[in-house]
């Protein structure tokens, strides 16, 4: 009886009535859980049962090979709708019975969705791998350019020093030097006259534009003055003519200022910077050239060879760059020289003839003289922005 009991109570299912279910909702959940992992319960093929009676002191081993029931199985139903990949579970088929296919585990098996995460994840790594080797790479390159410029830096500052308390020695090169020198003072004297040339063409400009105002007035007077009509119109023809020719110095001296600021500053500009990395060419030659004046003096073990034969390098390719750079400074002086005297013959020689004609009062030659340079004139405000353009 004990053997009937234990296989009914090892295959029993508990039906449900196909016209409703009174039972609770938490019931239904619970079980359906259990139902998705245990279709059925344990094979107690596999187990043994130890029974005893109450209060008795017998007791003893109930074989089981006689009850069959099927082992715990995967359930691929159940995994899918816990990944939300699957349809939820039909309850009265499951309270029914009816067990899912076998074959569903193997296309569970066989989803390539399922393998795709730890490629992901490998792939992540590689890409955070790269990155993270491009910025180290990135922070060595700025702390070798950091550290170079520090180095370089420290050594210059000290060569300076040294020159300015004497206890240096310095490259020179004594024509170089001269001739930079009259470069400087050539292009002092030089923005003197173009400062002292645009003050000339404010106060023209405005004297012309004074003899224009003046000469438009004698003509309004002299319609309105019967008695002085003669008079007030040869005053106006008067101011109209030295306004004409006004306007056409006023042409030559723009020009001259346009050709000397092209001169100061650009022409001598361009030069002056070559000067100026020539100059720091030659305190960064002879800051490494002191540098390894020192480390030849000093002991001549492993390491102290090692460092002697940078320094040595570092010498070479100062001392290149120094010759290079003093080379173009030599190269450019004798370029603006030989410009400077050619613009400048010309220059002075149209600003001569255009002031002597203006006030000679000879409108010919002072017009010959524009044609024979090439100067185009340009109306008076002609440079003001049009009251369009300055809204």
């Amino acid at each position: 009886m004990t053997d009937s009991i234990l296989s009914k109570a090892a295959t029993m299912e508990i039906p449900i009535n196909s016209n409703g279910d009174t039972r609770m909702a938490e019931d239904d959940s619970l079980e359906q859980d259990l139902q998705q992992v245990m279709v059925s319960g344990p094979n107690l093929n596999e187990t043994s049962i130890v029974s005893g009676g109450y209060g008795g002191a017998a007791e003893g081993i109930i074989p089981t090979s006689s009850i069959k029931g099927p082992a715990v199985r995967f359930n691929p139903e159940y995994f899918d709708r816990r990944c939300g990949n699957g349809p939820k579970p039909d309850i009265r088929s499951k309270s029914r019975g009816i067990t899912p296919s076998h074959s569903a585990s193997s296309r569970i098996a066989n989803q390539p969705g399922h393998y795709k995460a730890p490629s992901m994840h490998h792939s992540s790594s590689n890409s955070s791998m790269m990155s993270e080797e491009a910025t180290r790479g990135v922070a060595v390159e700025k702390f070798d350019s950091v550290k170079k410029w520090s180095i370089n830096t420290y050594k210059c500052t000290k060569q300076m020093f040294s020159e300015r308390f004497g206890r240096g020695t310095k490259t020179v090169d004594l024509e170089l030097e001269a001739q930079i020198d009259v470069l400087r003072e050539t292009k002092f004297k030089y923005e003197r006259i173009l400062r002292l040339a645009q003050e000339l063409t404010s106060h023209f400009y405005n004297m012309v534009q004074t003899q224009q105002a003046l000469g438009d007035t004698f003509a309004d007077l002299s319609q309105k003055s019967p008695e002085l009509q003669d008079e007030f119109g040869y005053n106006a023809e008067t101011q109209r003519l030295l306004c004409k020719n006004g306007e056409t110095l006023l042409g030559a001296i723009n020009f001259f200022v346009s050709s000397i600021n092209t001169l100061v500053n650009k022409t001598m500009e361009d030069t002056l910077m070559t000067i100026k990395m020539y100059e720091n060419a030659r305190l960064e030659f002879d800051a490494y050239r002191t540098d390894l004046e020192e480390l030849s003096t000093g002991p001549r073990d492993a390491a102290a060879m090692v460092r002697i034969e940078m320094a040595q390098q570092q010498y070479q390719i100062q001392r290149e760059k120094y010759e290079r750079l003093r080379s173009d400074v030599t190269i450019k002086l004798k370029f603006l020289e030989e410009n400077k005297v050619k613009v400048m013959h010309k220059q002075l020689l149209l600003f001569h003839n255009a002031i002597s004609a203006y006030f000679a009062g000879n409108q010919q030659q002072l017009e010959q003289t524009l044609r024979q340079f090439n100067v185009k004139l340009k109306p008076l405000g002609s440079d003001k922005p049009s009251w369009l353009e300055e809204q």
